[in-house]
């Protein structure tokens, strides 16, 4: 009796110390992800303090945001590839490091180049966290909580979107716009103790099974990626000769990059693993669903300002409203995901958002604020359901060897709507209310832009869920005759 009741009393304590290091490892991935969801939108807020301090426009000082931004876009499929080869902890605690020192160096920034250099450093840090966290947590956590897992890591990205803002502004009211960056040290700091302490070290590998880094390929992408980019976001969203030129290499270098994948004996992305119809469709309806996301970031503030006549404050209170409900409802997102599966799920958080989309596209002023606010948080709720569960179906099967490059397009393709979405939703807005200048436009020429907007947007959402539809029977039929 005395010896069963040990071993009852050991077992017990061998699966509280592994319960204990899941939420560790959990907790490390956790804060990374908010690291770089942080560094993000905390620097928003700064602009207009960056442009008095260093003497700059709007248009110079905006390149503190789009150097971190186009460094994520450019990065984050390769050093996935890269994590997959070297050692995904091993990345993720240089990626941390780099974004920490990087944070020093935009605090103590003498020039505005210099700070743009740092932040473009912060940026590629930032890159490696956003591409190995969902890839380490494959790995940390067992595959039936895996949706909960992922509704963590989408709770903890909403929370670095909304505490932002608010935290860029008291640091900056009380302690100067050096403080906005000097935050992340102790935070990066605490990231790197708990991903030494709970994350397991990488599996060595045979040299023989270690796969080359693709360099022609990495590059190709890189500058096709940079050419979108940047295509999508000079001009502000008009689509000026650059512009076109900068859409014409982009089309040249995904030629190019093909090719060169093709031809390739180590290649950066293996371009088969698009046969798989299910994956395939993640990222599409991935970067269709943050294209209408960013809609409301893109003509949110200018609605509630040029047509319900709110005032800033207001204003900002009504437009945190989304990444709260994000935040709050990431982590019962996860677990539907767990219970209901992530097909069903997704389609569920779909039909939230397309239902939301519906009534924002039919919504009357006379409404006012609170017509805004209640199909918002419908539809971020719905995208915080879509997400974990788009997550968890795309990262859940795939070979550990390939969960590194499989994430990086996963993040990648939620840039790249981001990025889309500001510059395509906007330039529907401006067309939908027929004005040249969107800060002279009447308020029913506003409120109409705003209907044509998410008029598009549920088009987009009916768009994403006949892919998931259309993936889910291909699916089938390929599964069936085995």
């Amino acid at each position: 009796m005395t010896g069963l009741r040990l071993g009852t009393t050991y077992l017990r304590s061998r699966e509280k110390m592994k319960s204990i290091s899941i939420r560790g490892a959990l907790a490390s991935l956790s804060l990374s992800m908010l690291l770089s969801s942080l560094g993000t939108s905390i620097a928003n807020v700064g602009l207009p303090t960056l442009a008095e301090a260093f003497s700059a426009s709007f248009e110079q000082v905006q390149w503190v945001v789009l150097a971190y931004l186009l460094a994520i876009t450019a990065l984050i499929v390769s050093v996935g590839r890269l994590g997959d080869i070297i050692g995904r902890r091993r990345l993720l605690l240089i990626g941390i490091c780099v974004f920490t020192v990087a944070s020093i160096l935009c605090a103590l920034a003498p020039h505005l180049w210099l700070l743009i250099a740092a932040r473009a450093l912060q940026g590629v840090g930032a890159a490696i966290m956003m591409a190995l966290t969902m890839a380490l947590v494959g790995g940390a956590v067992p595959k039936e909580k895996m949706g909960s897992a992922m509704g963590v890591l989408g709770t903890m990205s909403a929370i670095g979107t909304s505490l932002g803002p608010t935290l860029g502004g008291f640091l900056i009211a009380n302690l100067g716009w050096q403080a906005i960056f000097l935050v992340n040290v102790p935070l990066g700091v605490l990231a790197i103790g708990l991903v030494l302490y709970f994350l397991p070290n990488d599996r060595s590998e045979k040299r023989a099974d270690r796969a080359g880094f693709d360099v022609l390929g990495t590059l190709v992408l890189i500058l096709t990626l940079l050419a979108y980019a940047l295509a999508m976001t000079v001009g502000r969203g008009t689509l000026g000769p650059l512009n076109l030129t900068l859409l014409l290499v982009t089309v040249f270098g995904l030629c190019v990059f093909v090719f060169v994948e093709h031809t390739a004996e180590s290649p950066l992305v293996r371009l088969t693993m698009f046969r798989n119809w299910h994956m395939s469709a993640g990222f599409v309806m991935s970067m269709l669903v943050t294209t209408v996301i960013m809609a409301t970031m893109v003509v949110g503030p200018f609605y509630l300002t040029g047509a319900l006549a709110l005032n800033a404050a207001s204003v900002g209170l009504a437009m945190s409203t989304g990444p709260l409900v994000a935040a709050l409802a990431g982590v019962p997102a996860g677990r539907w995901v767990d219970r209901l599966g992530a097909h069903r799920s997704g389609t569920l958080g779909l039909i939230a958002m397309l239902i939301g989309a519906c009534i924002l596209s039919a919504m009357p002023m006379g409404f006012g604020v609170l017509g805004y606010i209640a199909p918002l948080t419908v539809m971020t709720g719905g995208y915080a359901l879509f997400q974990a569960a788009n997550n968890t179906a795309v990262m859940a099967d795939i070979e550990s060897q390939q969960r590194g490059v499989i994430s990086g397009l996963l993040g990648l393709s939620r840039n790249l709507g981001l990025i889309t979405g500001a510059s395509v939703m906007g330039a529907v807005f401006a067309f939908g209310s027929a004005s040249h200048d969107i800060l002279q436009a009447q308020p029913e020429a506003i409120a109409q832009g705003m209907r044509l907007t998410f008029a598009v947007a549920a088009g987009l959402i009916v768009i994403a869920l006949a892919l998931g539809a259309v993936s889910k029977i291909v699916s089938r039929r390929l599964i069936a005759p085995c």
